[in-house]
């Protein structure tokens, strides 16, 4: 740091520590979090860590300061996460008559305690999401006791089911052949799924909504919060997320139909969550087709991206979008598709 006056020193001990725990958090997703769930609470600040780099990079640059150097070799390592969390641009929509389409939405009980101050409720909100017409509808924090009715859709768990959690429902214009649940313990969390025929193919629709850490993301809240508790109230929560993944893992290496994914993960795509879900056999929708952030939660400090679309490989993806609609405390997602 020779060179340097006091303050720009000072602001390059800064630039390291952020520098080093963006890089650190390049393993996380191979962490198990009840290996560490301190520092699996680490992967939520990814966006900000690297747009802190990329500001760090900026400002050694204008003052061509050779510091600049270390956040962008960080950043350059870390070259996939960039692109995760930002499409430059996203693919315009392929038109085919195979298409089919794929919405997931969390509808946080339809603003049933009115946390929205708008006047938005279940009315409004199946209004949007049956002119949106997707062929398949996947919904989480569903109230059963709030049953919603589409025309032209079969539907699982959109109203009471016997010893099955409500809380998640799938509607699909195709005709459902199957379908059960996936009972996750100690939470009123759990996963659905439904076996789907599109002419001679069947499809495995999958939709949860994995254990929420219940922290108010209101930001005068969070003031309120110690980081102590707020680590460890995060690091618990990831670990439930571990164990409801592996019993959705195993029982989706028991489906031999192609599959897709949906749901709110409560998690980011820099996750350990998000890369054992994802595996090797299911592509990101919106690192396929999406355009800018993709924020699918409404976080106050950075953009936030933890409800997803998977699909097997087998299908092509030929579009998606993200909705800027305040309906929930999420945005409504969808993705085209169309199968090999």
């Amino acid at each position: 740091m020779k060179g340097l006056r006091f303050g720009s020193k000072i602001v390059f001990v800064i630039n390291s520590l952020v520098a080093f725990l963006l890089l650190i958090s390049y393993i996380l997703p191979y962490i198990p979090p009840k290996s560490f769930a301190t520092l699996s609470v680490l992967s939520l600040g990814v966006p900000l860590l690297i747009l802190s780099n990329l500001l760090f990079f900026i400002f050694w640059l204008l003052r061509v300061k050779k510091q600049m150097i270390l956040s962008l070799v960080v950043l350059l390592l870390g070259y996939n996460y960039i692109s995760s969390m930002y499409k430059f641009s996203g693919a315009s929509k392929v038109e085919d008559d195979a298409n089919f389409s794929v919405m997931s939405f969390n509808v946080r009980m339809f603003n049933k305690f009115n946390w929205l101050p708008e006047p938005i409720d279940k009315e409004h909100i199946v209004k949007i999401l049956a002119d949106e017409n997707p062929d398949i509808l996947c919904l989480q924090e569903y109230p059963r006791g709030e049953r919603v009715e589409i025309v032209g859709y079969d539907s699982f768990n959109a109203k009471y089911v016997k010893g099955i959690k409500g809380g998640q429902a799938i509607f699909s214009k195709f005709p459902i052949v199957n379908s059960g649940s996936l009972e996750f313990p100690n939470t009123f969390n759990n996963a659905i799924f439904a076996d789907i025929v599109k002419e001679k193919d069947t499809i495995r629709i999958y939709t949860f909504h994995l254990q929420s850490s219940g922290i108010n993301t209101d930001v005068e809240n969070l003031k309120n919060e110690t980081s102590g508790h707020l680590f460890k109230q995060v690091g618990a929560t990831f670990k439930m997320q571990q164990d409801q993944v592996a019993l959705f893992l195993a029982h989706k290496e028991k489906c031999h139909y192609k599959t897709i994914v949906t749901g709110d993960f409560n998690n980011t795509a820099y996750s350990y969550v998000y890369r054992k879900i994802k595996g090797d056999d299911l592509v990101d929708t919106f690192e396929e087709a999406g355009n800018g952030f993709g924020r699918t939660f409404d976080f106050k400090f950075f953009p936030m991206r933890i409800d997803f679309i998977l699909a097997d490989q087998d299908f092509t993806v030929n579009g998606f979008k993200t909705y800027d609609v305040k309906l929930s405390d999420h945005f409504p997602i969808k993705t085209t598709l169309k199968l090999h």
